[in-house]
């Protein structure tokens, strides 16, 4: 076999379900394909998830992959091997920052922004009325939230995080994840309600 075909040639992915995610982040260190991909199969669906979960409208699926080429980029950072997830979820969580806070920047020099018609596409059309109405209700509410109120809101009642992991998440103090989530829960009752 030449030397270009051997190069050319399809590896059959590694069985790695007993592997720890200590040992894939090792061999991913060493460029291991077999290990990102592992890493990427065993992780992917949690970074897609909450992708959608902090920022609904933009494509999940993109942003994980982001989330993922940065994080093999930046592999050697990671301090706890056996905190992949976490140390992903984090790269997560900055990627969706920056989209958001580019998305708002576009909209604010006038290139676009979420339309009526984007939100209504989220409800299925065999929601009743009222279940479509609030869930427009909700996105409109959550456009109308800062990216870092967004986030810590997000965080905090829909991951479940503790107040503090919040706070590390984001690299903030108590106090301000405190007041940004007070700050997103008035507003967010501000739309329901106003």
């Amino acid at each position: 076999m030449s030397a270009a075909n051997d190069s050319a040639r399809v590896l059959p992915f590694r069985q790695t379900s007993t592997e720890s995610d200590a040992t894939l982040v090792a061999a991913a260190r060493e460029k291991k394909r077999w290990a990102q991909e592992a890493l990427f199969r065993r992780h992917s669906r949690m970074a897609i998830g909450l992708a959608h979960r902090l920022a609904p409208e933009e494509d999940a699926r993109d942003i994980a992959h982001d989330a993922f080429l940065n994080a093999f980029t930046r592999i050697t950072q990671l301090r706890n091997a056996d905190s992949f997830s976490t140390w992903l979820g984090g790269i997560v969580v900055f990627e969706v920052r920056r989209r958001l806070r580019r998305r708002r920047l576009l909209s604010r020099l006038g290139f676009g922004h979420a339309t009526d018609d984007e939100v209504e596409v989220r409800a299925s059309a065999d929601a009743p009325p009222e279940t479509r109405a609030e869930i427009q209700d909700l996105y409109r509410g959550l456009n109308a939230l800062s990216t870092e109120e967004r986030l810590c809101l997000v965080l905090y009642r829909v991951e479940g995080l503790e107040l503090t992991e919040v706070a590390s998440a984001l690299d903030l103090s108590l106090a301000t994840v405190k007041r940004r989530i007070s700050a997103a829960d008035q507003k967010l009752q501000e739309v329901r309600h106003g």
